[in-house]
């Protein structure tokens, strides 16, 4: 065998999967860790064991009579760079369950498990658990059992520090219960539940106001909130972080009252309420009839934002919306939600599409 041939076989014999950059050991550590947190999450119709082939769920354990499956996958978009940027992994993972039960809620369904992808340019075992730990957590809020995912290390894809997020929730709703219902008319009326703040939405737009700021994302909110904001340690960051509301579990429990649900997300209230409205209805929405966040306004104001715009982008304080009949509305109560009457449905004018109008302006004095 010649030198050059001896040397190549050297060097084959010496490449290991670790030296390209992909460590199985750490992975299989990860696992170990997460477990317990999968574990804590079971609920009927969950079996099988983290890091199986796949996640199993015994639907006939829930007691269906005649169900429809309903699936959601999503990520949380451009919040997961502020994340990375400012070190703060305990709370995206909520995000990511959030923003796929929320999608399952509003067509009546019950979320039953979620599945996480986790991709990363090198596996940093303390990350991915902060960041499984809280998918656990948005499970439990959820009610929903954390079945199984996927941990990717892919060191030719991302920088060392990056990674990404997506999910996967599947759910049931007895066909007969199926949102939104084909009973909405004129009169009926928009129920506001609160938003956490941002949610997971718009950030692309709030990643450029941001660049305009000396200190970024460490811009304490006492300087530019003061009249809300009484901690100096505060900072643009952890407002912004705050989790996307999960509001599976008060929701399941008034389905029977609600006609149609709308959640909050990319496109705003003008995009996503004529989503669940029948052709020639629209949705009139009055702005003065709840209290626009601080970090709205602040984001109005850093950013000059027109309000058009703003409504098209953001939640503005509205996560999910109800529709629920004109008679019953007071009635409708929602364990721990903060609720406002935002407006009602009414005939189409000049159309046959659904659509959207706002009226009224929002009073910025009464958040203060």
């Amino acid at each position: 065998m010649t030198d050059s041939k001896k040397q190549n076989k050297t060097r084959a014999e010496n490449m290991t999967y670790a030296a390209a950059g992909v460590d199985i050991a750490a992975g299989n550590r990860l696992i170990q860790r997460i477990a317990p947190l999968a574990a804590a999450t079971a609920r009927l119709g969950a079996d099988g064991q983290l890091g199986g082939f796949g996640g199993l769920f015994d639907l006939t354990k829930c007691n269906y009579k005649d169900p429809l499956l309903v699936a959601a996958t999503d990520g949380v978009g451009t919040k997961l760079k502020l994340a990375i940027e400012a070190n703060r992994h305990e709370t995206i993972g909520i995000d990511l369950v959030a923003m796929c039960v929320n999608d399952l809620i509003v067509q009546g369904a019950e979320p039953l498990f979620f599945l996480d992808y986790f991709a990363c340019g090198q596996l940093d075992i303390d990350t991915a658990e902060t960041v499984i730990r809280g998918i656990a957590e948005g499970c439990k809020q959820a009610g929903c059992a954390l079945i199984g995912g996927e941990t990717a290390e892919m060191p030719n894809m991302y920088q060392q520090k990056d990674y990404d997020l997506a999910g996967f929730a599947l759910g049931a709703v007895e066909r007969t219960d199926l949102l939104p219902r084909k009973n909405i008319r004129a009169g009926d009326i928009l129920l506001g539940l609160a938003s956490n703040g941002v949610h997971a939405n718009g950030f692309s737009l709030i990643h450029k106001i941001i660049e305009t700021l000396p200190q970024g994302w460490h811009t304490p909110l006492q300087g530019i909130m003061d009249e809300t904001v009484t901690d100096s340690t505060e900072t643009l960051a952890n407002a912004l972080l705050t989790p996307t509301r999960i509001y599976v579990k008060p929701l399941l429990n008034a389905l029977k009252a609600i006609k149609a649900l709308c959640h909050i997300t990319g496109g705003g209230l003008t995009e996503n309420l004529p989503r669940i409205l029948p052709n020639g209805l629209m949705a009139e929405v009055n702005l003065a009839t709840w209290p626009l966040p601080p970090i709205f306004n602040w984001l109005q104001q850093a950013g000059n934002i027109e309000t058009d715009e703003l409504l098209r982008v953001f939640n503005c304080g509205i996560g999910m919306v109800a529709i629920v009949d004109g008679e019953q509305a007071d009635n409708i109560q929602l364990k721990d939600e903060t609720i406002w009457q935002i407006g009602q449905v009414i005939n189409a004018k000049d159309t046959d599409e659904a659509g959207v109008q706002f009226i009224g302006q929002f009073d910025k004095s009464l958040y203060k």
